[in-house]
């Protein structure tokens, strides 16, 4: 008899067949909310003319400019093939202008134009307007934020 797998004290009392439900899933449940949330955000972003994407380079760049493409990369975990595309864009809208970077060649760096510090004013009403479009609490979305950010933790490899 082969032996069985630990249990869980959430799972101690579900059936195996039930472990497979499509509603248990916790990555079905992450991908449906994440491409839902992101559809909320499109009709917010599309006066600012920005995409999701896009809105996320801006995040960074808000925060703290100017940035080597690495930095970004590393704060939104993705590639750089990933990206070269969104930063052409933001620069072909004159948002951001891209530059060697005057401490290593090999880098380049991200800096927001005056267009593109100008449009965190406007920026300043997404957050609010998605909060008020799902109808949830604050501290609700905080405590979501909060655990998302350990399964980020969790999940990302070492």
């Amino acid at each position: 008899m082969a032996p069985r797998p630990p249990t869980h004290p959430d799972t101690a009392s579900v059936s195996p067949d039930d472990l497979l439900q499509l509603d248990r899933q916790v990555c079905f449940a992450l991908a449906v909310a994440a491409r839902n949330v992101i559809a909320l955000y499109r009709p917010v972003l599309e006066p600012l003319g920005l995409t999701h994407p896009q809105y996320l380079v801006m995040l960074a760049l808000w925060e703290r400019s100017p940035l080597t493409v690495r930095e970004i990369g590393d704060q939104l975990s993705l590639e750089p093939a990933t990206l070269s595309p969104l930063l052409k864009r933001l620069e072909g809208a004159g948002l951001v202008t891209r530059d060697r970077h005057p401490h290593d060649e090999r880098a380049l760096a991200i800096t927001l134009t005056e267009r593109g510090r100008r449009l965190r004013e406007k920026a300043l009403e997404v957050p609010p307007q998605i909060v008020a479009t799902l109808g949830m609490d604050v501290e609700e979305l905080q405590a979501l934020h909060a655990s998302l950010s350990r399964v980020i933790a969790a999940s990302t490899p070492r």
